[in-house]
């Protein structure tokens, strides 16, 4: 764990539940590859501090450890859909402890992004052209035909 704690941070309840969803380090005991700079904690909670605060990933603070590791495993992560599979096992598990179905069985789509007001008329770009051969948008084209 790094030594200051921040508010983006996994509590143990959070990082209990979801430790079993992280992928395994490809390094270790009988393994091949370089040594582990990073504990999966670790590396959770610096992914969550660059998602909660929005900062740059070179502005990660040094106690999470280098950034270009920290950005190596968030991108190959979402590369390979870890998130998404971390993202729907949490999903699942909350729906079935609330005692509903793990899938939906409907969905909700806002009306009012859909509608638009019957007064509103027509938008867009009209398919007049001036002399030269060049389209003008709509309301242009009659303060181009003035004298």
């Amino acid at each position: 764990m790094h030594p200051i704690k921040y508010p983006s941070d996994l509590t143990d309840e959070e990082w209990n539940q979801i430790k079993a969803l992280v992928p395994a380090p490809k390094s270790g005991k009988a393994k091949r590859g370089r040594p582990l700079k990073l504990d999966r904690r670790t590396l959770l909670d610096a992914i969550f501090y660059v998602d909660r605060t929005g900062c740059a990933w070179r502005y990660l603070p040094k106690d999470f450890g280098p950034w270009q590791t920290v950005y190596g495993y968030f991108r190959q992560w979402s590369q390979d859909w870890t998130w998404r599979f971390i993202h729907d096992a949490l999903r699942d598990g909350l729906r079935y402890g609330e005692g509903r179905q793990v899938a939906p069985t409907a969905a909700i789509i806002d009306s009012q992004s859909v509608k638009t007001p019957d007064q509103a008329g027509e938008r867009g770009y009209e398919t007049r052209r001036i002399p030269g051969g060049r389209p003008v948008p709509a309301g242009r084209v009659a303060r181009l035909r003035q004298p």
